[in-house]
């Protein structure tokens, strides 16, 4: 087996090695990036929708070799769904072959009876039995290589789960009553991300190196669409960080994130445009805009409004 990629050793190899994988992040953010795994720290990332988040850890284990393993979070998640469960219909088969192999023998005494039931109960909480979800998987001991493990949108889930989590991120274990504690041998790369919809307990931000991800300046947005629309051009990827940049200055109720930029730059790239006019703007805002009210305060003399800072901006350059 091929051994995975070191880890970085200095911030500037961190920038290095997020922007091989066409992720361009700023120093802050790489700073922290790099904290976090030299201290094997789990790394709580918030911030507006688009921006980023949870392509850190995907990046992360593209960069360093490391299987990725998501917990998709949401209302309702318990223990069952995000660590381990029993399978009740392979432990209710087993019940029933011990109970066919009994039929079939002498009648036991009462000790023998007693010992075939312990040991039958001792049987069906064997490992065998244990169906692991994501976080029991992140920390199994027999993994040679630790995983990145990514909590996505963790303000989703409901608060009580997060009391949960306080096991898994402080001591890299979790528990289970019929088998005890379950431990990596290694600590996993954890990534947790909110897009701040409720605020997280302070017990679990305590757990974790905690970094804002914020919308990118021109510059940066500029860099994104560069690395991940090439096709695009010049001309377009300009007008179009230009009016994104623009329009996050607005009251709208859900800004564009850096996801939308590119899923909107990739589209007029079909569309073979070579520069932003009002009609094809209009025709697609829906790919920037996620809300009819949004789009609706957009439409019509605000998108020639936008337009028109956008050319003087270009023509300032």
């Amino acid at each position: 087996m091929t051994a995975p990629p070191e880890l970085p050793t200095s911030i500037d190899e961190t920038l290095a090695g997020l922007a091989a994988q066409d992720y361009v992040a700023d120093r802050r953010l790489a700073t922290v990036v790099y904290l976090a795994l030299k201290l094997e720290r789990p790394l709580f990332l918030e911030g507006e929708p688009g921006t980023g988040k949870t392509e850190i850890a995907r990046t992360l284990a593209a960069m360093l070799g490391r299987p990725l393993i998501r917990l998709q979070c949401y209302e309702g998640l318990d223990l069952a769904g995000a660590a381990y469960e029993w399978n009740y219909a392979r432990q209710m088969l087993e019940i029933r072959l011990a109970g066919l192999g009994a039929e079939g023998g002498a009648v036991p005494d009462t000790k023998q009876a007693q010992a075939q039931k312990e040991a039958l109960a001792a049987r069906l909480f064997d490992e065998r039995f244990l169906i692991k979800r994501a976080l029991l998987d992140a920390i199994d001991p027999a993994r040679e290589v630790p995983p990145v493990l990514l909590i996505d949108e963790l303000d989703r889930a409901d608060e009580p789960f997060e009391a949960f989590l306080l096991e898994v991120l402080s001591e890299w274990q979790i528990t289970i009553p019929e088998l005890g504690p379950v431990r990596a041998k290694r600590p996993p790369i954890v990534v947790l991300t909110s897009n701040r919809t409720r605020e997280i307990h302070d017990a679990v931000k305590r757990r974790c190196l905690y970094h804002w991800v914020g919308f990118p300046n021109a510059a940066r947005e500029a860099e994104i669409l560069r690395r991940r629309v090439p096709g695009a051009g010049a001309r377009l990827s300009a007008e179009i960080v230009a009016f994104v940049q623009r329009l996050r200055t607005l009251d709208l109720y859900k800004l564009p994130g850096v996801a939308e930029t590119i899923e909107w730059a990739r589209a007029l790239r079909e569309l073979d445009a070579v520069q932003l006019d009002p009609e094809i703007v209009q025709s697609t805002l829906g790919l920037l805009l996620k809300y009819q009210d949004d789009i609706a305060r957009v439409n019509g003399d605000e998108v020639q409004r936008l337009l028109e800072h956008v050319r003087q901006q270009a023509a300032a350059v």
